[in-house]
This record gives structure tokens, C-alpha cells and sequence, in this order.
């Protein structure tokens, strides 16, 4: 309990905090920061005066691109591991850094970085290569061929804004993916919008270099939802006209697909990059991961990557809960990881034969729901 007594909302204290309450609730979910009291009958959680520390340290961490793992003992570990971590670390982001360099000059020679500072209706203003990047993760997930024609607004992009967060989503009824993205400034809302997958990766060519974006949904007469949306950037302007995806009440409730899934028993936090990986080195054949049967809690150990004709491979993860084996098709979880951000994923199992919440947060949050297969 926070010893002054003052406890605050998860939206009062991700703006302390800076942070966005996606963020906060996988942080929590991994273990790393809990929140001080959790209301039993509501799930509401609260956090302490005290947690902001931890919780300004843990964004500075994640900022520079520590994995959980690494965040974990630098914040709760001994000194001296601490200090090997973060020496590794740096090593590890100078190396990338030299090898990025040449590319990266090349494409700043062309780019032309814009500024936007421009009213709307109901607005969000973010990164542009960060809006595109969000498009690329959602949009394999969008319906395609009879589905999309039967069902448009399965073929499209949600775009939403809504508690502080411009929301992408995307769905074939087999497949969700989530992606948040926290604005720099936002005015009005909740307001949503569709645009056609297609309409949203145009949109997403427009974006890519520009420095600032602003997403606007325009307010009809009567006020409500519009299918409409208008980005710009300084002097210029982009616009979907007719998005072609219907109206955004066409388009599935999200939320009640993600609440309805089953509780979940098992969480394992591993590196995202170490995963796809060992993932990819199989073959194309279906992938077990495994973790031991040790005592339930949060616990540091080992995730086991087996399958194909590859040996296993061995990754530090965290996981909670009991052990558990359970089986991928690789042409499944590859794309789960590879849209992901930041460093780590999450992977929220209820059972080996039960929809997977594939997670992974940074400033902003990325959630697929993938199916397993039968392990072999």
C-alpha cells in the first residue's frame, strides 16, 4: 500500500508516469509493475504516489530497447548484475547502430521531414513512419477476396480514437490484431473510421516520411461516427473520400472478442527477435514451446523451441503460471512476431488448444489473437 495513502486511476497515473494505460496493463500482466490495489469487484487498478519512480525508470529502460528480462534485474537485481546487463546492452545498440548507419543517411538524404500544426474536429497527432508502420501490422489481418466482398468492413482498417490512444485494428474473424499508438496531442473523441486495406496502405505511403501527422475525423451534422478521415501534415493533405468500407458500426466489437476469450493460465515473456528466430529455423515445420513444470509464480527460466529437424533451442523468458507444451503453424506465429514492437513479446495462453494473445508494448501496443495446432 502507498504509505501517503493517495492512489490514482490508470489514466491519472500513466500521464504522471508517461505512459499509456495499454502500456501499464502489460507491464502489469509481465510482472514488472504492479499496480498498489486492484478493486475486486471491478478490476479497476490503482497505482501509489510511490510506483512513479519505478514507473518513469522502467519507460527510460524500455526507451533505450531492454528487453524485460534485462529491465527486470536492472530494476529488482543485484547491483553488479544490473551493471553487466546494461554494459551488454550498449554494446549490443553500438553495433546496430554502425551497421544502420549508412542505410539510414542515405534515406535521410531523401526524405523531407514536414511539421504539421493544424485544427480538427476530433484529432490525434503522431509520428507519421510510426502511423504507417501501425498500418503494416494490422492490414495482413484485414479480410480478402469473398469474405471482404460479402462482409466489407471485415476487409478494412479500424481506425479509432479513444482513451488518449489512436487504435488500428483489424479482422477475418480467424485472426485480431490491435495496434495502439499514443498520440503526441489529441483533442475530442471517441470518434472511428474505416478505411479499406487498400485506402490504408496508400494512406500509409503518404505518411512514411512525414515527421508529424494529424488524423482527423470530421463531425457530420448529426455528430455521430463517420466513415471520413482526414490526415495532414504542415500545407498538405491527405483524404480518404469514400473509404469504401462501410460504416464504422459494421465493423466488429473488438473489445468483446478479446474480452470473451478464455482466462488465461500461462504467461511467458520472451525476446521477440531470439523467437522468430528459432521459429524460422525449423523448416516450415509446426513449432513446440515448451516451458518447465516448476512451482506456479513468476519465475526466470528457460523457453524450449523445438520442431522440424532443427535441434531445440533454449531462450531466457519469464513465465507465469504452470508449465505447459503447446504447438505453432510457423506461417501463423512469424507474422504475430514480426508486426509486433519493442523488444519482448508476450505470449497469454488460457489452454495448448484455445485462441493465444500474442502481445507487445512499448509506447505504444501491438495484440494479435492466433490459433495453435495440435502438437505432433
Amino acid at each position: 500500500m502507498d504509505e501517503d495513502g493517495e492512489l490514482w486511476g490508470i489514466g491519472a497515473f500513466a500521464r504522471r508516469a508517461g505512459l499509456t494505460p495499454s502500456a501499464l496493463r502489460f507491464y502489469d500482466d509481465c510482472g514488472v509493475l504492479r499496480p498498489d490495489r486492484v478493486d475486486a469487484a471491478t478490476g479497476y487498478r490503482r497505482y501509489g504516489s510511490g510506483q512513479v519512480e519505478r514507473a518513469v525508470r522502467l519507460r527510460h529502460l524500455r526507451a533505450a530497447g531492454l528487453p524485460l528480462v534485462d529491465v527486470e534485474t536492472v530494476l529488482d537485481g543485484p547491483e553488479a548484475a544490473a551493471r553487466d546487463v546494461l554494459r551488454a546492452h550498449l554494446e549490443r545498440t553500438q553495433r546496430a547502430a554502425e551497421e544502420a548507419r549508412a542505410v539510414v543517411e542515405g534515406f535521410l538524404r531523401e526524405a523531407s521531414a514536414e511539421p504539421a500544426d493544424h485544427g480538427g474536429t476530433a484529432r490525434a497527432r503522431v509520428d507519421g513512419a510510426e502511423l504507417a508502420s501501425a498500418v503494416r501490422q494490422v492490414g495482413p489481418a484485414a479480410a480478402v477476396g469473398a469474405l471482404a466482398a460479402e462482409h466489407p468492413a471485415l476487409g478494412c482498417v479500424l481506425l479509432e480514437l479513444v482513451d488518449g490512444e489512436l487504435r488500428l485494428v483489424a479482422t477475418d474473424r480467424y485472426r485480431l490484431a490491435v495496434r495502439a499508438l499514443r498520440p503526441e496531442a489529441h483533442e475530442g473523441g471517441p470518434r472511428r473510421g474505416l478505411l479499406a486495406a487498400d485506402t490504408a496502405r496508400r494512406m500509409a505511403q503518404w505518411t512514411v516520411r512525414r515527421r508529424l501527422v494529424e488524423v482527423e475525423f470530421p463531425a457530420e451534422a448529426d455528430g455521430a461516427d463517420t466513415a471520413r478521415v482526414r490526415l495532414r501534415s504542415g500545407t498538405e493533405s491527405w483524404g480518404t473520400g469514400d473509404a469504401g468500407g462501410g460504416e464504422p458500426g459494421e465493423f466488429p466489437d473488438y473489445r468483446l472478442v478479446l474480452t470473451g476469450l478464455a482466462a488465461v493460465r500461462h504467461r511467458v515473456i520472451v525476446d521477440r527477435a531470439a523467437l522468430r528466430g528459432a521459429v524460422t529455423n525449423r523448416g516450415g515445420a509446426a513449432v513446440s514451446l515448451a516451458v518447465g513444470a516448476e512451482a506456479d509464480g513468476t519465475t526466470e527460466g528457460v523457453l524450449e523451441v523445438s520442431g522440424g529437424e532443427a535441434g531445440p533451442d533454449g531462450l531466457r523468458a519469464i513465465r507465469t503460471g504452470p508449465g505447459l507444451r503447446i504447438a505453432f503453424d510457423p506461417a501463423v506465429l512469424v507474422p504475430a512476431l514480426e508486426a509486433g514492437v519493442g523488444p519482448d513479446v508476450l505470449l497469454e495462453i488460457a489452454a495448448p488448444d484455445q485462441p493465444v494473445v500474442v502481445r507487445s508494448a512499448d509506447q505504444g501496443s501491438f495484440t494479435m489473437v492466433v490459433m495453435p495446432v495440435r502438437d505432433r
